[in-house]
């Protein structure tokens, strides 16, 4: 029975990626859409941005939201994902430093999974459930 649970989740590995890429994806949208729809929210997340230091707070602001909204939803249809990965990495390795060093585990964890998760997606890209394949077969 074990053996032949060992063949089935090997036969289909690949679709592993697509959890991580579904939940890394959907933290990333959720944590900024009420910035992206909301400039009052934009503004206070700015403040908190200039009380760690951020040169030209609301530029940070604005350039960090979008790139997670943006790269959540990249993550999520599968599309550029490792160029998405790479904008990730610099984002939360920034947020790491700048926000994160005196906190507890517990507050930098959910900076820390989104640095692990698009590590592994800048490794292993986007192989399945994607928009590439999507596309490719479409055209066939």
């Amino acid at each position: 029975m074990i053996e032949r649970a060992n063949t089935f989740f090997d036969k289909y590995k690949d679709y592993a990626e697509v959890f991580i890429r579904m939940i890394i994806g959907f933290h990333l949208i959720y944590g900024t859409q009420d910035n992206v729809f909301s400039w009052d929210r934009m503004l206070e997340f700015s403040k908190f941005l200039a009380n760690f230091g951020f040169p030209i707070p609301l530029v940070s602001a604005v350039v960090s939201v979008y790139a997670q909204f943006i790269c959540g939803i990249l993550f999520i249809v599968g599309f550029q994902v490792r160029i998405a990965a790479v904008i990730m990495i610099g984002n939360f390795i920034i947020a790491l430093l700048m926000v994160h060093t005196d906190d507890t585990y517990p507050g930098a964890f959910p900076a820390i999974m989104m640095l692990a998760g698009s590590l592994y997606l800048l490794f292993n890209g986007s192989k399945v459930l994607n928009v590439n394949t999507l596309l490719s077969k479409t055209e066939l």
